[in-house]
């Protein structure tokens, strides 16, 4: 049984946005700047994951740090747009539509309920 949670896209384009600028003010420039020095530097593929690469560009010197999030957003919404293309082609889904401030616990309640009723 395949369960998938979906959201309004301004929910969570909203939800994407707030995810972005928490992850700045938790240290992600200093995490990234940390990586950087350390004798085995980041791998090819992690200097282009999202978040570090922007961040990157911007320790470079190529884009201020409000550039670098406001760039860190949309290919986060890019990704998310990606995802729900690629769950499309899922033919047995069962979705359960989230609300904007839906309890994680009630969530997980009504999944318990379908995977119940899908035996």
């Amino acid at each position: 049984t395949i369960i998938g949670l979906r959201r309004e896209n301004a929910e969570e384009n909203k939800r994407i946005n707030a995810r972005a600028r928490r992850m700045i003010d938790a240290g992600l420039v200093d995490e990234v700047k940390a990586l950087l020095a350390e004798d085995r530097p980041l791998s090819k593929q992690a200097r282009c994951a999202i978040g570090y690469a922007e961040i990157i560009e911007h320790l470079a010197g190529r884009m201020s740090l409000e550039e670098a999030v406001e760039l860190i957003k949309k290919n986060t919404r890019r990704l998310a747009k990606g995802q729900r293309t690629w769950f499309k082609t899922f033919k047995n889904v069962n979705w359960l539509d989230v609300e904007a401030e839906e309890p994680a616990e009630k969530i997980l309640d009504r999944a318990k309920t379908l995977l119940k009723d899908a035996r």
